[in-house]
């Protein structure tokens, strides 16, 4: 991985290498930032970087020993951790137990999503997390010299996911690790990660990809698509590649709406006829769905909810949807207002935490459907 194969980004790949240059490399860093934004890629370009034999003052040389390790993932002195899932040939599982799908998976692109890596591996909806017993296996990894390169690199990925008591057991490691050794930890929510470990690691945000840099990066990896669908898979992304990807596949598939969207429209048609017994069945179809799934749906409806409000309070050039959301959006907009805005985004703030703290979807759901629902009738003032 090179930084010159990710988008945008300009001010934090500087930053990183000036530390290089400079010979103040931390020896444990945080990269945080939202989903979309390219951060592992940047962990493993900025790894791959110092460890390069022949880097010039921009990039790494990609041809170098250590370089043609690194861009296949299979460097010695490269290890990676992940979130796993119990019940796939071990109850204990590590990440190395899933190292050959985790390389397929990163180096399909430079933008990585916590579902799909569980749809990658099949985790049948299981919660995935780094367990305990992958401390264990980093201390043993980094205790060793090096293989061939300056610099042992530990990149955790998602590292919010990490337990609490693998977080413990590294906390020595991470604060004095031994000479040349790297920590990179990847996430997305600081506040998830053991305030301990915060404090023992220096913060690199990474922003998401501009509009631009999005359009950059879509016509690299889809070279055929029709450039109007580009831009408008791009205008919709609102910052997060993946969405990007996700948007522009249906698109040039002829489906033009997003996959929730049927789901937010029927929620908010029930929700508003106060038809309680649909809603409850309808709470039982969202429960099925997969927690991550489940996440991302609620950020749907705050993005609709958001879009809604502003068409109905500033102007239409200013929202970013689809033909049929646009439709949907002029019809329903009016109920969204000033009076019940913020009320209705706590309340799908609240159940998407609710979601990610495992609480009973079906409860969840339920929930939130009856607390919407006097919302969505309350008269504009």
């Amino acid at each position: 991985m090179q930084f010159k194969d990710i988008p945008g980004h300009d001010e934090v790949k500087s930053r990183l290498i000036n530390t290089i240059k400079d010979n103040r490399i931390s020896h444990a860093q945080l990269f945080l930032g939202q989903e979309g934004s390219g951060k592992l890629a940047l962990a493993i370009a900025y790894a791959q970087y110092i460890n390069c034999e022949n880097r010039s003052d921009t990039d790494s040389c990609g041809v170098c020993p250590q370089c043609v390790k690194y861009q296949k993932l299979i460097h010695p002195d490269l290890h990676f951790v992940y979130p796993v899932v119990n019940g796939k040939g071990s109850n204990k599982p590590v990440s190395d137990d899933f190292l050959t799908d985790w390389r397929k998976f990163v180096l399909q692109r430079n933008y990585h999503r916590l579902d799909d890596w569980y749809d990658y591996i099949g985790s049948d909806n299981s919660q995935g997390a780094i367990f305990a017993q992958e401390s264990q296996e980093i201390i043993r990894k980094l205790t060793l010299k090096t293989f061939e390169a300056e610099y042992k690199v530990m990149i955790i990925w998602m590292a919010e996911k990490m337990n609490e008591t693998a977080s413990n057991k590294l906390l020595k490691m991470i604060e004095e690790p031994p000479a040349k050794t790297l920590f990179i930890l990847v996430a997305e929510n600081e506040e998830m990660i053991l305030t301990t470990i915060r404090s023992r690691v220096q913060l690199i945000k990474i922003s998401r990809p501009t509009k631009e840099n999005i359009i950059e990066a879509l016509k690299k990896e889809f070279p055929n698509t029709d450039n109007q669908i580009i831009e408008n898979s791009a205008m919709l992304s609102e910052g997060n590649y993946l969405e990007a990807c996700s948007a522009l596949k249906q698109f040039s598939s002829g489906t033009v709406e997003t996959p929730y969207f049927e789901l937010f429209t029927t929620l908010m048609r029930e929700a508003f006829s106060a038809k309680y017994d649909n809603l409850i069945k309808l709470s039982d179809n969202l429960a099925k769905l997969g927690r991550e799934k489940q996440k991302k749906f609620f950020d749907y409806c705050e993005r609709m909810l958001r879009e809604c409000f502003m068409l109905s309070s500033v102007s239409e050039k200013l929202v970013n949807l689809t033909p049929g959301e646009l439709e949907f959006a002029k019809k329903f907009s009016p109920f969204i207002h000033s009076g019940n805005v913020g009320a209705l985004s706590e309340h799908f703030g609240e159940a998407n935490r609710n979601i990610e703290r495992n609480a009973y979807a079906k409860l969840v759901f339920t929930d939130l459907a009856l607390k919407i629902s006097p919302l969505l009738r309350m008269k504009k003032n």
